[in-house]
């Protein structure tokens, strides 16, 4: 093909590759909604960093803006861009700290950065000159957590200096839970307690945040008192948005749907004799004659290798065993019980296929870690699909 015609130029097909992950927004929008229910008058700052957990922000993030949602939350600068390229208007907080620069891309762009250090602060006050007006902050003290913030007795120091740069305008105060989703709350309870002295030691220096939130999903779920419209008038959900709960204790009353469903299908099948191995290692032979399906998935894109011969999918809606460990670009699934498999048979490695489910947290639990490294696994090449929302 000739790489300067008309073929070679236009707009690749997603359809060519058979691995895909389908995004539907209908569930999407049932788990806003029961966000909603439990937040009451506080607004909702939905995470979309690391590509909406996997699913895809440039997909997740418009959706949730046509929703209402008042934020959304991202990681990095690059993410924040990325979502304004995109044609996103709704306020986009960045959470993340490591702030070597770039504090022109973060006013060009509208994108609301998290502060905790005097430099950021001098860097963004340098950058709001530049334009002519005051940009908005957001101060972010650490409450327990102790990886980001302004440290409890270091507040009232920080406050003192900050008054030395009118251009930022401080309109929000945050931190961070530690272990909100875990039973023992007694941490929980004292970052509760930690902030709203924060808020009052603000307050008491004239500082009036419009916005205040320390609760992730666990919070929205489990803790009123930090969604009371009052002192907590903000919430950021982030795995619940996408049908997971954070722990298993919150996932009944929640009724949460997954978004994401991970397909593929089986580009190769041959029959092998008892005794023969599969893949690498040669950590898997066929107790008995077994029909052998291929599948063009594999580690590079997010298929953790932990999965080899440990995890199931999904053909003709029951459940294959994977045989031998998962490769790079392919792994190798038993259908010998699986009446009738042909070439080109839909298989299913997260989601739903007739009866049968696999769920993020049976992946997680496989490869001995929490769903959210499963999902934001999911990597680059694979595919995000929106399919046809369904009734909610």
């Amino acid at each position: 093909m000739n790489p300067g015609s008309l073929e070679h130029r236009r707009p690749f097909d997603l359809r060519i590759r058979a691995t895909r992950a389908e995004v539907d927004l209908g569930p999407l929008r049932h788990n806003l909604n029961a966000a909603r229910a439990l937040t009451g008058s506080a607004e909702i700052l939905a995470v979309v960093k690391a590509n909406a957990y996997g699913h895809g922000a440039v997909l997740v993030a418009p959706a949730l803006e046509a929703l209402g949602v008042r934020f959304l939350a991202v990681a990095l600068i690059e993410e924040g861009v990325e979502l304004r390229r995109a044609g996103v208007r709704v306020p986009i907080l960045v959470l993340g700290g490591s702030y070597e620069g770039g504090y022109d891309w973060r006013v060009n762009y509208e994108l609301t950065p998290t502060l905790f250090r005097l430099e950021h602060v001098e860097g963004l006050a340098q950058a709001a000159r530049a334009v002519g007006h005051p940009v908005k902050a957001h101060l972010k003290v650490d409450t327990g957590m102790g990886r980001l913030g302004v440290r409890a007795d270091e507040l009232e120091a920080f406050l003192d200096a900050i008054r030395s740069y009118p251009e930022v305008q401080w309109d929000g105060l945050m931190s961070h839970f530690a272990n909100a989703d875990l039973a023992d709350a007694l941490l929980t309870r004292e970052q509760v307690k930690r902030f709203r002295t924060a808020h009052q030691q603000l307050l008491a220096r004239g500082l009036s945040p419009q916005w205040r939130h320390i609760s992730n999903s666990a919070g929205v779920i489990d803790l009123p008192e930090v969604r009371d419209g009052s002192v907590f008038n903000l919430v950021r959900p982030g795995l619940m948005l996408y049908g997971v709960a954070p722990a298993d204790r919150m996932a009944l009353p929640t009724d949460l749907r997954p978004i994401l469903s991970w397909r593929t299908r089986v580009i190769h099948l041959k029959a092998v004799s008892r005794g023969d191995a599969i893949s690498y290692g040669s950590t898997w032979t066929a107790p008995r004659p077994s029909r052998i399906a291929t599948l063009p998935v594999g580690y590079a894109d997010g298929y953790s290798r932990l999965y080899s011969n440990r995890a199931s999918v999904l053909i003709r809606g029951q459940r294959a065993p994977i045989v031998g460990r998962v490769c790079m670009d392919l792994c190798m699934v038993d259908v010998t019980d699986v009446e009738g498999v042909q070439q080109s048979d839909e298989v299913v490695l997260l989601g739903r296929q007739g009866q049968e489910q696999i769920l993020v947290g049976e992946l997680a639990e496989l490869a001995e870690t929490i769903p959210y490294e499963v999902l934001c696994a999911l990597s680059a090449r694979v595919p995000r699909v929106l399919v046809q929302p369904e009734h909610t």
